[in-house]
């Protein structure tokens, strides 16, 4: 599901559909666009038929888990260079936090999060991925 607006698309990943719909509510209150992915598979269908502008997702979802989505969404030129944001509460990230930067996640927010830190955090990225491609060009 992809909730309308104008602003960019954020490809929100999360299993726990209350989780999922507050997460959204805060995106879309903040001015983005919203695509919904409730576990890896669906996640990597939704980011290669459009490609979004930001991912966010958590590290403990059905299928492939988020560290091997952002592996995947990493190795793929589609999504090579889309920020992805762990938003989390897993267990084991706390007992080994580099493994989402080893995946490729440029940040990482501690579930519970609030809705200023999501986007705060998302509007970073997206700051700071538009001028490395600016710089690039």
């Amino acid at each position: 599901m992809t909730l309308p607006g104008f602003g960019p698309l954020v490809l929100l990943v999360e299993d726990d559909r209350e989780g999922r719909r507050l997460f959204a509510t805060w995106l879309v209150d903040a001015g983005f666009r919203v695509a919904e992915a409730h576990n890896g598979l669906q996640a990597l269908e939704r980011a290669f038929d459009s490609t979004p502008d930001a991912v966010v997702t958590d590290l403990n979802i059905p299928g492939i888990d988020g560290y091997e989505l952002t592996k995947r969404l990493r190795n793929d030129p589609r999504t090579s260079r889309v920020p992805i944001i762990a938003v989390t509460g897993y267990g084991p990230f706390t007992q080994d936090p580099a493994r989402a930067d080893r995946a490729g996640c440029d940040a990482v927010l501690p579930k519970p999060c609030s809705a200023d830190d999501l986007e705060t955090t998302i509007r970073t990225l997206l700051d700071e991925t538009a001028r490395r491609h600016v710089t690039h060009e």
